[in-house]
């Protein structure tokens, strides 16, 4: 018989997060990884609190430098006296579904700081290089007052542009030599980008790769908004070359963000996503405690050519909605 999960003094623990314990906020945030029962109670909690926070996802393929120059940004961010959190979202460990810990190592000479929070959560399979607790995590460390939240994804290419939908400025880095150039067209994150790095811009090829992607950005999406040219910076992150700027853009596209209205935009539709999701879930979750979403009638009926599949699927619509005969 499994145990009966421990009762969770929710009003005490979302105190310390406010007070700045570190303690605090990692136990809030373990909640929210394993969907813990005491979970829509905490979010009723931090709820009035957040807002000030400036959450920035760092996105790009594997190699390219983002725990570096996470790393490098909260040197930077820290030497303005601002409190950071970063949340660095992992392949999951095969043996036991946690985090790996290769960025918490990366960043370990801020690891003793108390401005400083750093949580490693493992995406569990979960595509787009975010995990499925990213949004409540991210409610969490708002409401613990940190001034900016450093996003940084797993790395995974193509699939990555989930990170667009969570973070209010999105930084793409790549590296010369990689072909990122192309790949970023290819992949949707030149649309997302709100600002390019061109990491490691010592190396051969740093002003080709500059070139293309202010080529790139030049030809334009008309879906995106004129007002904010986006940048491409050069960095050194390991020497710290070029970090100054970068944070000088990111803080640029806040103070736009906030002028345009395009920062409520953007966190309406964030938290529409987010409602959208644990609306899901939960209705997936009662229906499975009374025989699932898809009765074994219904899936025998499909695995036997009796119907189709979406027959079967407007059937389960219908039991749903109580509205029969809508496509």
């Amino acid at each position: 018989m499994a145990q009966a999960r421990r009762t969770v003094d929710v009003p005490s623990l979302v105190a310390g997060a406010r007070e700045g314990r570190s303690r605090a906020v990692a136990r809030l945030i373990s909640l929210v990884e394993d969907g813990h029962a005491a979970l829509p109670e905490v979010m009723a909690a931090l709820a009035p609190h957040g807002g000030n926070t400036h959450v920035i996802g760092l996105t790009g393929s594997p190699g390219v430098g983002k725990s570096t120059t996470t790393a490098a940004l909260i040197a930077a961010f820290r030497a303005q006296d601002k409190r950071v959190a970063v949340l660095a979202v992992d392949p999951s460990s095969p043996f036991s579904g946690g985090a790996l810990l290769g960025d918490r190592i990366r960043m370990e000479q801020h690891a003793t700081d108390p401005g400083v929070f750093i949580r490693s959560v493992a995406s569990r399979g979960h595509l787009g290089g975010l995990s499925f607790a990213t949004p409540q995590a991210l409610r969490v460390l708002d409401a613990a007052g940190f001034d900016v939240v450093l996003l940084e994804t797993v790395g995974v290419g193509q699939s990555e542009v989930e990170v667009a939908a969570r973070a209010e400025t999105t930084v793409v880095i790549v590296a010369p030599g990689m072909g990122d150039g192309v790949q970023a067209a290819k992949a949707g994150i030149l649309e997302i980008g709100d600002v390019f790095v061109v990491n490691k811009a010592d190396r051969d090829g740093a002003d080709d790769t500059v070139r293309d992607l202010r080529h790139m950005i030049q030809l334009g999406n008309p879906e995106r908004s004129v007002d904010w040219r986006t940048p491409v910076v050069r960095t050194v992150a390991s020497r710290g070359d070029g970090i100054p700027d970068l944070v000088e853009s990111l803080v640029a596209h806040r103070g736009w963000l906030t002028s345009s209205g395009a920062l409520a935009d953007r966190r309406r539709r964030r938290a529409r996503a987010e409602i959208e999701a644990i609306a899901l879930a939960t209705l997936r979750r009662r229906l499975g405690d009374g025989g699932g979403l898809v009765t074994d009638a219904v899936a025998s009926a499909v695995a036997s050519g009796d119907t189709d599949v979406y027959a079967a699927a407007r059937e389960v619509v219908d039991r749903l909605t109580g509205e029969p005969g809508r496509q």
